[in-house]
């Protein structure tokens, strides 16, 4: 009888290490890393990097604040005036020139694409629109005036991003954080596995940007963007609603530079603008995995057919759903 017991209990396990061996279940569904999404090598290469392509739209409101530091020898050829009428002395110096500032609110809007290199880095690019009041400079009790209290300025930008923190490194943290208690300790052990293979959706980067403006309604005939790219940094802030739909938060600053150039006056002034900028927005990445068509297969997680990977839900839903996550 144990000889009996012994055979079935060897039959069981060698038949569970098959099934992990093949690292697929008797349902069909793919536990690889790196399941072919086609039937031919160039499609899978294809629809690997078309998994890394995302699309995106933000919109959020911005605060500037513009300095120019105000030097010429004929400053009232200039719009710039007293606002009272003081008896004061104007002494400017090339070396000490009058600072002179304004701030005012903004509302930016952003389309894109990002493209994700390895989990590491992203890179991408887009096109934006910005609208924004704009006030009268002002510096002690002078004021230089524009012809204008509103511009709108349009943007072709690319971007650079570093991941800080996402599910892959917060599994290296948990992993970092048990190190104290040995392997044989069979309890903390499973608990730092079930930790890790929890769904984590938050993902935080550094961002880079940089690119050129256009003033599309300019304050003032004769201010114009410089020559020179704006730069910008910022944090961002994502979490996942499915594997290719995510919601994000990003804030961070702006440098630019405009010039006020009248070409009957000899001197040419400078205006730095900083945008302090905090934007929501929305990405939809592009699914490499195919959905499933074949009639009768009502598996609704990512599974095999013919040794390609295909999916059985839409890009709105979790792809291989945990408990909780069917509705």
């Amino acid at each position: 009888m144990n000889v009996k017991k012994l055979a079935i209990a060897l039959f069981l396990l060698s038949l569970a290490g098959t099934v992990f061996a093949q690292e697929e279940d008797i349902f069909g569904i793919s536990q690889k890393a790196k399941a072919p999404k086609s039937e031919s090598g160039v499609g899978n290469a294809f629809r690997n990097v078309l998994s890394q392509i995302s699309l995106e739209l933000s919109g959020g409101a911005a605060y500037h604040q513009s300095t120019m530091p105000f030097y010429s020898e004929t400053p009232f050829n200039y719009p710039f005036y007293q606002i009272q009428n003081f008896e004061n002395q104007l002494e400017l110096t090339e070396e000490v020139p009058l600072d002179m500032s304004a701030s005012e609110w903004a509302m930016p809007l952003n389309a894109g694409v990002r493209i994700n290199l390895f989990n590491i880095l992203t890179i991408g690019g887009g096109y934006g629109q910005e609208w924004g009041n704009f006030t009268n400079l002002r510096g002690g009790d002078y004021e230089f005036n524009f012809d204008a209290a509103s511009y709108q300025v349009s943007k072709l930008y690319g971007t650079v991003g570093l991941v800080l923190y996402d599910a892959k490194r917060r599994q290296s943290f948990l992993k970092w954080r048990y190190r104290k208690y040995s392997t044989n300790n069979l309890y903390m052990m499973s608990e730092m596995k079930q930790r890790a293979r929890q769904i984590y959706p938050w993902r935080f980067l550094l961002e880079a940007e940089f690119g050129r403006l256009t003033l599309q309604n300019s304050m003032d005939q004769f201010l114009d963007v410089s020559e020179d790219p704006y730069l910008g940094i910022a944090l961002r802030i994502e979490r996942d609603l499915s594997d290719y739909t995510k919601v994000f938060l990003k804030g961070g600053a702006e440098f630019r530079s405009f010039v006020y150039s009248n070409p009957i006056l000899p001197d040419i002034q400078t205006l730095d603008q900083n945008v302090y900028a905090l934007q929501a927005g929305f990405s939809i990445r592009f699914p490499g995995t195919k959905r499933c068509k074949i009639g009768g297969c009502g598996v609704v997680m990512k599974h095999m057919h013919n040794g390609v990977e295909y999916r059985g839900s839409g890009i709105f839903n979790y792809q291989n759903r945990k408990i909780g996550q069917w509705y």
